[in-house]
């Protein structure tokens, strides 16, 4: 499972005060505590009005239907018509950052992991031929060595 950064403009009209702002921090970081969720401290008072944007850590397997939950929990607790932002992950660099990267492509593959002579670990990638005739493989070798930070070898079954 992956880490998402799950971000929502919790005021896109720029109308709540910073009072507002502060109990409805208070207010989501409570309700998503409770289901695993982490919201990352932020004055969203100090925040331009346009960009008042909650970022809400979330262990997933579906960053869709958990943006939704986020955003129907900001909608109750800041009483505003919420809009979804950009969902990014964190990257550890384990395989399982790897397979979550396959996943964003739509692909399926094996993964096997080496140490390398120099420190590196090698990432062993076997995918299907007709995956590579769909996602070309430099976008693919590129996403896989930034969430891993190693070698990449990708090669087709």
């Amino acid at each position: 499972m992956r880490t998402a950064v799950v971000r929502v403009n919790v005021d896109p009209a720029g109308a709540l005060t910073g009072e507002s702002l502060a109990r409805g921090m208070a207010e989501l970081a409570a309700a998503l505590a409770e289901t695993g969720g982490e919201v990352l401290d932020k004055d969203l008072g100090a925040a331009p009005r346009s960009r008042r944007e909650v970022q809400v850590l979330l262990d997933t397997g579906d960053a869709v239907a958990d943006t939704a939950r986020v955003v129907a929990v900001c909608a109750r607790v800041f009483g505003t018509e919420p809009v979804p932002g950009v969902v990014t992950y964190v990257s550890r660099g384990t395989d399982a950052d790897a397979y979550g990267v396959l996943a964003g492509f739509g692909l399926a593959g094996e993964i096997i992991r080496v140490p390398g002579s120099d420190g590196y670990d090698i990432l062993e990638v076997r995918l299907r031929e007709a995956d590579l005739e769909r996602v070309p493989e430099s976008r693919i070798h590129t996403a896989l060595e930034a969430s891993t930070n190693c070698e990449v070898r990708i090669s087709t079954v």
